[in-house]
């Protein structure tokens, strides 16, 4: 599953539009559905992302001993 894929599903999920989350994050929709294109998000947005649809994003490596980087 994409990024992409990802994001909108979760925003289904929340009942939020694609535009109400660009607006959320201060972008216009056209910016928002440029970086929807590219998938080119930071880690600290999309961290932002799950705050605003209420829920974490989890992204790390984890190893067999449990260290999480």
């Amino acid at each position: 599953m994409t990024l992409q894929q990802q994001i909108k599903m979760a925003l289904t999920y929340k009942g939020m539009s694609l535009t109400e989350l660009a607006a959320a994050l201060n972008m216009t929709p056209q910016a928002f559905n440029q970086r929807m294109r590219t998938a080119k998000f930071t880690k600290q947005e999309l961290i932002d992302i799950a705050g605003i649809i209420g829920c974490q994003y989890v992204c790390y490596f984890e190893f067999p001993d449990g260290t999480k980087i």
